[in-house]
């Protein structure tokens, strides 16, 4: 043991997952993480298959991305299969050793003492790294803080597949070096009971502290830029289009307020096919509202297109909105949902689970469904939208609440008293 607390005596904390950019929910954590480890004095170094970090604090492994063609192969051929061959485990070790060599001069180039792990040891689109990171962990015992945002076993794609000795092995590991972090109750538990490990519950944050900026000059035109008239209501979908983000509900809600509206959706399918946009697009045109999908100009930087149109980031959007819909129908946590909150906008959320089980109970003000739009939720959506004061009451009791449960001093908190307790607080 004090063999290795020599080996590792530096405030540098090398952060690896398989993406580390742009605004999916995984990347958001790790910039607030970031963001409260440096007001520790730590310094963090990023090691990723896609990064937007600072290239000084950078290591990238194109192997480490989940869409890279080796990777992919050996994803097709481990899960919708019933057996496993033996090119595709050899391919597997391949990869992994690759992976294992960078991990081994990414920790030896940064000196770094301590390995946060996002999300690659939790949920299996990169089988090579999570089985590389859990043998370079168990081969050096450094000390590791595996934060986990999504288990394999909460996703149907997963379930019928040729590597139980894998998942059983990686996804998570259970290693003496390694300390574990869940964002919600439910995987807390269900951590346990399938794996006997304890974990700390470390939900996602917002800088409550900081509020946002009023919108400047650049981002003065989002309405137009997206075609509103000026007495219509700008409703935002702040989400993937995925099927279990149950935007159809959006939908029918927006047709039934019965209002000018547009409904904009601000991101793409991403990694799960475009059926379900197709669905959307006829469901839209079916109820007769006016959906855009506007990923193309929503992006983690601002900029402009190939065609000459102006990119906005998604905090350029959220200023401008008049209503938020969340009607997931799972979430590991809810980034959408506090932001909806930090920048006080009214929100409607379906009763997910993990909703109704850590976020609900602190008294958040919200127009809720429970698995369909009801005439209820219509009329109380109509009311906040009609009745400023009262909708500034509920946004601004929603901020202090959130300020309260769900900020980066909540996250500090935890993180300073977790690492001391585990020892990796180190001199």
């Amino acid at each position: 043991m004090e063999e290795r607390r020599k080996r590792f005596q530096s405030r540098n904390i090398g952060i690896i997952s398989t993406r580390i950019a742009g605004t999916d929910g995984v990347s958001l954590e790790i910039e607030k993480w970031a963001d409260v480890l440096e007001k520790e004095a730590f310094r963090c170094f990023y090691l990723a298959g896609e990064l937007d970090r600072p290239p000084e604090q950078s290591y990238l492994v194109a192997e480490a991305h989940f869409t890279h063609p080796d990777v992919q192969d050996i994803y097709t051929n481990c899960f919708d299969v019933e057996i496993r061959q033996r090119r595709t485990t050899d391919k597997l070790h391949q990869v992994k050793n690759q992976l294992k060599d960078h991990l081994e001069k990414f920790v030896a180039q940064f000196d770094i003492s301590i390995l946060l792990i996002e999300n690659a040891l939790t949920i299996p689109l990169n089988l090579p790294l999570g089985v590389a990171l859990t043998e370079f962990i168990m081969e050096t015992g450094i000390p590791t803080i595996a934060h986990h945002h999504d288990f394999y076993w909460e996703r149907d794609r997963f379930t019928n597949n040729a590597v139980a000795d894998y998942l059983s092995l990686a996804f998570p590991p259970n290693l003496p070096s390694i300390r574990h972090v869940v964002i919600n109750s439910h995987a807390d538990a269900q951590l346990s009971l399938r794996t006997g490990i304890s974990s700390l519950v470390c939900p996602n944050v917002m800088d409550f502290a900081n509020p946002p900026d009023p919108p400047d000059a650049y981002a003065a035109d989002v309405r137009q830029a997206l075609g509103l008239d000026n007495d219509e209501l700008l409703i935002l979908q702040p989400t993937r289009v995925v099927q279990r983000k149950g935007i159809e509900h959006a939908i029918e809600l927006v047709h039934r307020l019965g209002r000018k509206a547009r409904l904009v959706i601000s991101h793409a399918s991403g990694d799960e096919g475009w059926d379900y946009e197709q669905r959307l697009r006829e469901y839209s045109k079916l109820m007769g509202v006016n959906t855009l999908f506007v990923s193309d100009i929503i992006n983690e930087h601002r900029g402009t297109t190939e065609d000459g149109r102006k990119i906005y980031t998604l905090e350029d959007i959220y200023p401008h909105a008049d209503l938020v819909t969340y009607p997931s129908t799972f979430e590991g946590f809810g980034n959408a949902f506090l932001e909806a909150i930090y920048f006080r906008k009214p929100i409607v959320v379906n009763n997910y689970s993990i909703y109704h089980k850590d976020i609900k109970p602190k008294g958040f003000q919200v127009i809720e469904i429970d698995g369909y739009v009801t005439e209820e939720a219509v009329q109380k959506t109509s009311w906040v939208l009609n009745d400023k004061r009262m909708c500034k009451r509920m946004v601004d009791h929603n901020y202090e609440l959130g300020q309260q449960y769900f900020s980066y001093e909540v996250l500090h908190t935890q993180l300073k008293a977790f690492m001391m307790v585990n020892r990796m607080a180190v001199a």
